[in-house]
């Protein structure tokens, strides 16, 4: 297929944002795949922040990384994401957040636009110039559906002088499928 799925286009973003040595944000760990892919393109002189509410999900996390024998560039932060500047002074070379509940833990527990919209300023903040942020959205289940409203409304008014935004999904798809914003902050 020519078309890449969601989370592997999101991937092949980030890995061509990226480079050896940067710093980087998972602001939804989950169950670490995107934690892994951040920690193998910024290397072993790197640093990646994963946040997550659940602890469950950090150990998971940290448990796929352990696997790798990819551990030293990663601090875990089990606090909320909208937090994140309280932990990361540093520029940021990409962040990623994919939002929704964690994969295989409880669907009741979901990210909320409110503390999501708060999460995605501050990383705007950090990101550098030339820095790629990836919002995963799941408008699927209704809080998903609120969220996604949301994000894209605020996503939609950040200034084109300073932004790029990218909206990625497919359109012929049943159940609102997930799909990505792709913010490039263009300039300070």
């Amino acid at each position: 297929m020519l078309l890449n799925n969601i989370l592997p286009f999101t991937h092949d973003l980030l890995r061509r944002s990226i480079g050896p040595g940067e710093s980087v944000l998972d602001g939804t760990a989950g169950n670490g795949h995107d934690t892994l892919l951040l920690a193998r393109c910024v290397g072993a002189e790197g640093k990646v922040w994963a946040f997550d509410v659940q602890r469950q999900a950090l150990v998971q996390t940290a448990a796929r990384l352990a696997d790798a024998g990819i551990q030293a560039q990663v601090e875990y932060v089990c606090a909320g994401h909208e937090t994140l500047a309280e932990y990361i002074g540093e520029p940021l070379a990409a962040a990623v957040f994919n939002f929704g509940w964690l994969p295989g833990g409880d669907k009741t527990l979901t990210t909320q636009a409110d503390t999501s919209i708060r999460a995605l300023n501050a990383a705007l903040v950090l990101l550098k110039p030339g820095g790629l942020l990836a919002a995963v959205l799941y408008p699927g289940h209704e809080a998903g559906y609120s969220e996604a409203n949301t994000v894209e409304a605020w996503a939609a008014n950040l200034p084109q002088q300073q932004y790029a935004v990218l909206k990625y999904g497919f359109i012929n798809q049943k159940n609102r499928p997930p799909y990505l914003l792709a913010i490039e902050k263009l300039q300070a």
